[in-house]
């Protein structure tokens, strides 16, 4: 039986891919989900697996912070929508790199690799030049600029005069320090991974804030956090932290 640990912070994301795993294999057995950085260190602590699915951004960090605070060494799997995200180096150091969404066939090359390396130890993923590459080590990794279109015009707005970024009717739309709306051709999740993690965080489904956008923060039922933008949101709704990134985002708040 191959135990599995699946790292992702989208409970609904989780459940599709223990789905997928489940019936690609009737030898595997997703053994947890874990959601966070530190549920994650707190349960590897204790517990072992053949093999990790992990996302890398997860609500309270980038989840190679769990492999720099413990000694592991089991193959790992990157799940994540960072497209542009050091792709080599994960083909190279961990067992595979799988773009959301997931591809079926795709995540039975990944197992079947897996089980290819499983007894070949020179050929196993070297972690620490993973973890290497992983750490964000200037603002250049992260995408400074976006393309939008105003009419037949092309204009490309800089990172550094993004308020915000919400989605809404299947639509992402970036939001600027002047308050003007721009429709943007990628969806929430990719921009996590192009977005520097210290300037914007992902507080709901919805939204990604920049932290000059946040002008006041209110305490909200189920000890969640109301937010105050600046622009004003223009649907004119509450913008309120989700209760699972509530704890992550004023960890967030107070690096």
């Amino acid at each position: 039986m191959l135990n599995i640990l699946i790292i992702e912070d989208e409970p609904m994301a989780a459940d599709d891919l223990e789905q997928v795993i489940t019936s690609l294999d009737s030898e595997v057995n997703v053994v947890a989900k874990k959601e966070s950085v530190a549920s994650s260190v707190e349960w590897l602590e204790e517990n072992e697996v053949d093999l990790i699915l992990s996302d890398i951004q997860l609500g309270d960090g980038l989840s190679f912070e769990i492999f720099e605070k413990l000694d592991i060494t089991t193959p790992i799997i990157i799940t994540t929508a960072y497209d542009n995200y050091a792709i080599q180096a994960f083909k190279q150091n961990s067992i595979d790199y799988l773009l959301k969404p997931i591809d079926e066939q795709e995540l039975k090359k990944a197992l079947d690799k897996y089980k290819d390396l499983h007894d070949r130890e020179e050929d196993q993923p070297n972690i620490q030049e993973l973890l290497k590459t992983l750490r964000p080590g200037s603002e250049s990794e992260f995408q400074e600029r976006f393309i939008v279109t105003l009419g037949e015009r092309i204009e490309s707005i800089p990172v550094s005069e993004v308020a915000y970024f919400f989605s809404e009717d299947r639509y992402t739309y970036l939001v600027n320090r002047d308050g003007k709306q721009h429709i943007i051709n990628t969806n929430l999740g990719e921009l996590e991974g192009k977005l520097n993690p210290k300037k914007f965080y992902r507080i709901n489904r919805k939204y990604i804030i920049g932290y000059d956008a946040i002008q006041r923060m209110v305490a909200y039922s189920k000890s969640r956090v109301k937010v105050e933008l600046l622009p004003e949101p223009p649907n004119a709704m509450d913008v309120v932290v989700s209760v699972e990134r509530s704890g992550p985002f004023k960890k967030w708040l107070n690096q």
